[in-house]
């Protein structure tokens, strides 16, 4: 083992003013290692969804309070006097109220809630410290069962990280492995769409009816018929900023190991694959340009040990291959990439934001961005012109 350096759709549900995310302040932060028994009444159910929405209730006190109180319904009775003793005064459950609206709401979206020590719960998961005591779901949970890669990285691609994306999403994919990611832009998303046929698991930073980026919305919708969704968020929770790094630990939990493709060193992409080496997994990089930032991390995590990976076969060597692999239908990557709009700035724009001082071949170009040809060549000339990039041998295209 090895570790980083140091350098390296329903209404928001109305919650009492007292309502923060669990984990802020918690009760108890020693680590346990128990699972609570299956959840087999209703009741039941409705207390642990109230007592991980309780404030000052984080992973660690919701499994201490379950493991010396035997229930929730217990719990809940308790929580008062804990609290009492921790000097917070007039402290009060969430409300049941506020729990059945959240049950409500996921009725709507046809979301299952599965709790810590369910069958259905996925067992890699359960198995990290601060597992989530619950996961709102849609879409394929059987999902969970299969063997499961993490695939992260920047959201400002370059053309070379487009293509290894998809690439590594589609080959591992066939090869019998679930692809799971963050639902970012840039590399997340182009995992989740490469991996759809094959199956893929989006993990959310906020309620599982808040999407984000709204980018992603027809993505979102087909990995929710296609793949699996998932967050331990309540509806309508917008994510924050201190929510990323809980769902990159969920991301990191599922999987049983975590490539990260383009990354800066500083990045949420490296706070997963630290993630993953607390959790025990294995974490793997593609190498890139050493001048180009979004490559940063990925080298150091190379540099520090991580398994250099250059293709689907290269990590196939490391960890074996879960299935024989199916012969996957040939169809041209224009085929398989959508045609997506350009980002602010227009074309130009687009090809500035993928482009970095490594060259790649034009058509290449076109294809990652998915405009015409005739707008991409339009759009080059006038970057030539501006001295915004240099056009080299054999069509090939970088940034000056």
């Amino acid at each position: 083992m090895w570790s980083l350096s140091k350098s390296s759709p329903a209404a928001p549900i109305a919650r009492p003013d007292t309502w923060r995310d669990f984990g802020d302040d918690a009760f108890f932060e020693a680590s346990t290692s128990y699972i609570p028994p299956p959840v087999r009444d209703p009741a039941e159910r409705l207390a642990r969804l109230r007592l991980i929405r309780s404030r000052r209730v984080g992973p660690a006190t919701y499994l201490r309070l379950m493991a010396e109180h035997g229930s929730a319904s217990q719990a809940l009775e308790i929580l008062p006097q804990i609290a009492r003793a921790a000097g917070v005064d007039s402290y009060q459950p969430c409300p049941e109220p506020v729990a059945l609206a959240e049950l409500k709401a996921a009725k709507r979206m046809g979301a299952t809630l599965l709790c810590l020590g369910d069958p259905d719960y996925p067992a890699s998961l359960a198995g990290i410290p601060d597992a989530p005591p619950l996961l709102w779901v849609k879409g394929h949970n059987t999902l969970f069962s299969n063997p499961v890669l993490a695939l992260v990285g920047t959201r400002n691609a370059s053309a070379l990280g487009s293509r290894m994306a998809r690439s590594l999403a589609a080959d591992l994919g066939a090869a019998g492995f679930v692809i799971a990611s963050g639902l970012a832009r840039g590399i997340d998303a182009l995992a989740h769409r490469a991996s759809l046929d094959t199956g893929t698991i989006a993990v959310m930073a906020g309620g599982l009816d808040v999407i984000y980026p709204t980018e992603n919305t027809g993505l979102f919708h087909d990995i929710a018929q296609r793949g699996l969704v998932v967050s331990e968020m309540p509806f309508g929770c917008e994510p924050q900023a201190r929510h990323f790094p809980r769902r990159n630990r969920i991301v990191a939990g599922l999987a049983q190991a975590v490539i990260v493709v383009e990354a800066a060193v500083r990045s949420g992409s490296l706070i997963t694959a630290r993630l993953a080496l607390e959790q025990g997994r294995e974490v793997m990089a593609v190498p890139g340009h050493p001048l180009d930032s979004r490559a940063g991390g990925g080298n150091l995590l190379i540099r520090d040990g991580a398994a250099l990976i250059r293709n689907a076969e290269d990590v196939l060597e490391i960890l074996g291959n879960p299935t024989a692999a199916p012969k996957r239908p040939h169809r041209p990557e224009a085929a398989q990439t959508p045609s997506t709009p350009a980002p602010q700035g227009g074309v130009e724009g687009a090809i500035l934001a993928i482009l970095t001082e490594t060259p790649v071949a034009e058509d290449q170009l076109i294809r990652s961005l998915g405009q015409p040809p005739r707008a991409v060549a339009q759009a080059l000339a006038i970057l030539e012109m501006a001295g915004r990039i240099t056009r080299g041998a054999g069509g090939m295209v970088a940034r000056s």
